[in-house]
């Protein structure tokens, strides 16, 4: 027990009793999965779909700046982690700071996607949302806002289109050298792919889980030994009960993508210019629009030396980078996110907006 100044042996005590028999109710209600934790709750609209793909505008009555923001999230998990709990929400931040948002999510792909390939994304469903964006909202551009391999999707949709109406390219934790991550180096260029795909033709979710597992082997234990300790807090239960539930909420990939990817980590085919889509040579150097990339120094999934080179591979004029003393969620989820990288996000996008007449 931990002896706090001001605090008598008796109040301690009786603290500690306290917070014992919240642990014991807390640990009950998590066991029997009564506590639970809504995610995702910033209102939205599905303003377009295709298959399991959905795109979606967040509602809101303070737009101020145009024009709109469009994410691009990832394909391995959900996309709830930017909008996880009230308070505690980028989609939150980004519409209290005036853009209009929107955000392209790829659903749970089934057998019906396994032989999706990433000219589908890049040069199909990406497109189809800026247009779908650009109509709903009359204008004739947007920002587009990419995170972890949504980055790369965003990134090579600006270099394969460069007509493309984009005001600005934001990506976060998006790797380059994609020979620098470290176990996930591995992970995407397994020898035996063609051996993990299920019948479906997918990637299982329990091998990219596993796969993510691998690079932080402790993670789940420490984050165990931290729950036990502060079970006492509801706000401590439900925010972890929200992150845990997240990290362990993968979705099937594509295999057509997987095998893609096998070829392009063999060929680190970003930092070495060997990028084909459509049967087109794709060069990052053909991006032309204002360029931000935030990375975290101490992010384990995409590591620094993985995400460096990006920068200094795409053509813009205006290109800037950010490095943060942060892990990979960290970077968008509690503390730092709040204080250090929406505002520099926030405030990149405000430089290449403007206000709403």
């Amino acid at each position: 027990m931990v002896s706090l100044p001001g605090l008598s042996t008796i109040d301690r005590i009786k603290r500690e009793v306290e917070r014992n028999a919240l642990r014991a109710r807390n640990g009950i209600r998590m066991a029997t999965g009564i506590q639970r934790t809504d995610v995702g709750l910033s209102p939205k609209d599905v303003v377009w779909a295709h298959g399991r793909t959905e795109l979606w505008h967040y509602r809101s009555d303070q737009v101020s700046l145009r024009p709109p923001l469009l994410i691009i999230y990832s394909l391995f998990n959900k996309s709830y982690i930017l909008d996880l709990r009230p308070g505690n929400s980028v989609i939150e931040q980004l519409i209290a700071a005036g853009f209009d948002v929107y955000m392209l999510d790829w659903g749970v792909p089934d057998e019906r996607d396994a032989a999706n390939q990433l000219e589908d994304y890049v040069d199909s469903y990406i497109p189809a949302a800026i247009n779908r964006v650009c109509e709903l909202s009359g204008d004739d551009s947007i920002n587009l806002f990419g995170y972890c391999f949504g980055g790369v999707l965003a990134t090579l949709h600006a270099a394969h289109h460069p007509d493309s109406p984009l005001r600005s390219l934001t990506v976060l934790t998006t790797p380059a050298d994609l020979q620098q991550l470290g176990p996930m180096t591995d992970v995407m260029a397994r020898s035996d792919l063609e051996d993990v795909l299920g019948v479906d033709g997918m990637v299982p979710p329990s091998v990219i889980l596993q796969g993510f597992r691998s690079l932080a082997p402790m993670g789940e234990i420490t984050g165990r030994v931290d729950l036990l300790e502060k079970m006492w807090s509801d706000e401590f239960v439900t925010a972890y009960q929200a992150m845990a539930g997240w990290g362990n909420d993968q979705v099937p990939l594509p295999g057509g993508v997987a095998r893609q990817f096998k070829r392009m980590v063999e060929d680190n085919a970003l930092v070495n210019d060997r990028v084909f889509l459509g049967g087109d040579h794709v060069r990052l150097a053909d991006i032309r629009v204002p360029f931000l990339h935030v990375l975290g120094l101490r992010d384990h999934i995409i590591p620094e030396p993985a995400a460096a080179p990006l920068v200094s591979l795409v053509g813009s004029e205006d290109r800037q980078e950010l490095r943060l003393d942060a892990g990979h969620v960290g970077l968008m989820v509690g503390r730092t996110a709040a204080k250090n990288t929406l505002p520099v996000v926030i405030d990149f996008l405000k430089q290449r907006s403007e206000a709403v007449s």
